[in-house]
């Protein structure tokens, strides 16, 4: 018997999905009526159909098919858990999960929705969660992270089997500790927070620590 992942899989056989070169979005070809694009990442794109709504299937660029592989893995380490989404199926480029409804932290910036203090607080929680089940957790930066009804949904878990501390997160909370309150319930443009965050990505290269990037915003940002 056909499912509706089964319908789902025809459209995403028609849409190609390919990665960019320094940490950009990835970019989308083809066109396939019955699905929307929910969300763009550097490795993945993120698709709902109109046949399957409760899911949304999340397919890598060829590139970035490991990744894709790793995520299935995490998802089957993680299990059930309040703070991360579940992960049904996986095949070659896609994962099958469920959808979660909610506007990540990115679009809360651009559009002065508040943040509140428990999500940074779940999201500690959830780091500690995925710690306990042997797996390192990492990339969670503002674009994965759900504001969902108050509290915290964190997505992309691909890279929770890598070792080390890409500093993200603690480099997020401490910006929320030291600055959000200036920007809270203020729409900040797009090409700001862009800039901010294309220089936090080439951060190693430019700055020698977290302090001397803020200082580098703070005096850009004076200049304007």
């Amino acid at each position: 018997m056909e499912n509706d992942w089964d319908i789902a899989r025809d459209s995403l056989s028609k849409i190609t999905v390919s990665s960019n070169p320094n940490n950009e979005p990835v970019t989308m070809s083809g066109v396939a009526d019955n699905l929307r694009c929910v969300g763009v990442g550097t490795d993945a794109a993120v698709f709902q159909s109109v046949h399957a709504p409760a899911f949304v299937f999340k397919k890598y660029a060829k590139d970035k098919i490991d990744k894709a592989n790793a995520e299935a893995k995490v998802y089957g380490i993680l299990g059930d858990s309040p703070f991360f989404s579940t992960c049904f199926a996986s095949f070659d480029e896609y994962l099958v999960l469920n959808y979660e409804e909610g506007i990540t932290l990115f679009d809360c910036i651009l559009q002065g929705i508040h943040i509140p203090e428990q999500v940074i607080n779940d999201v500690e929680a959830g780091r500690e969660y995925v710690r306990k089940k042997g797996l390192n957790p990492r990339d969670i930066h503002l674009k994965n992270i759900l504001l969902q009804n108050g509290r915290a949904k964190i997505l992309d878990v691909s890279e929770y089997i890598q070792p080390g501390n890409d500093f993200r997160w603690e480099h997020l909370k401490k910006g929320y500790e030291q600055f959000y309150h200036l920007i809270d319930g203020h729409s900040v443009p797009f090409w700001l927070v862009n800039t901010v965050r294309k220089w936090y990505n080439q951060r190693d290269k430019y700055f020698v620590s977290y302090e001397d990037f803020i200082h580098s915003i703070a005096n850009f940002l004076n200049k304007k």
